[in-house]
């Protein structure tokens, strides 16, 4: 976990996420949303999402759509792999 930097996260009445401390998106369609933070590898789940607002410079986004779960998963990014610190050979020869 990285740890630098805020980390802020509200949900207005499941229809509305704020969230501060995203390093980069991975993926996104209107029922997963998988994110690099400050803090984690962070997955949310919904209908209807959609990115509203993203600034990477800053580190916010603003998603609307009916949230259903939030998750932070360990040992993981929002690109799919394994932590950042391994090599490629190691990824894959996995």
């Amino acid at each position: 976990m990285e740890g630098k930097g805020k980390h802020f996260l509200t949900i207005d009445e499941r229809k509305k996420l704020t969230l501060d401390g995203v390093q980069h998106v991975g993926s996104f369609d209107e029922s997963e949303i998988t994110l690099d933070t400050n803090m984690g590898f962070l997955q949310l789940k919904g209908e209807g999402m959609h990115i509203t607002h993203l600034n990477l410079d800053e580190g916010n986004l603003v998603v609307e759509g009916y949230i259903h779960g939030i998750a932070y998963i360990e040992g993981r990014n929002a690109k799919g792999g394994k932590s950042r610190g391994k090599g490629i050979m190691n990824r894959l020869l996995k």
